[in-house]
This record gives C-alpha cells, sequence and structure tokens, in this order.
C-alpha cells in the first residue's frame, strides 16, 4: 500500500520567540530538533521511498531528524 505523509517543520528558533518567520530562513530550535525525533515514533512502521521538502533550513533540517532517527536512506528532492 502506498503512503502519502506531509510533516510540517518543527519549531524554528523564531517560533519560539514568538515571531512569525515567513521567507526567512531560519533553523530549528533544539525543542524543534526534539519533536521532529519524537515525529518518528508515529512514522517507524512506514516505508519510504523518497522525500521532497522546501529548500528553507528548518524544513531540510526537520527531514534530517527524521531521516537520521529513522536509519532512512531515501533521496530527498528540493
Amino acid at each position: 500500500m502506498a503512503y502519502l505523509v506531509l510533516v510540517r517543520h518543527t519549531q524554528s528558533q523564531w517560533n519560539a520567540k514568538g515571531l512569525w518567520t515567513g521567507l526567512t530562513d531560519i533553523s530549528l530550535s533544539e525543542s524543534g530538533r526534539e519533536k521532529a525525533r519524537f515525529l518518528c515514533k508515529k512514522l517507524k512502521d512506514i516505508h519510504f521511498d523518497r522525500a521532497f521538502t522546501s529548500v528553507l533550513k528548518r524544513s531540510k533540517e526537520t527531514l534530517e531528524e527524521i531521516k537520521t532517527a529513522l536509519g532512512g536512506n531515501f533521496p530527498i528532492a528540493e
């Protein structure tokens, strides 16, 4: 069975301060990294063939945390 999994980036450094980031390229906060790793508990039984992400740091970093935690070796397209 095929799945489409949609994940929004986790908390950025500006989100933690209550600031709106828009297109500003801000990295994840440590809490955001932890939340991305926690999300893997929900995703661990799904096989991923490919992942797509925006070019923004917070999106790439969220995906990298997930990919690392899942031990994934799937290609990433921007």
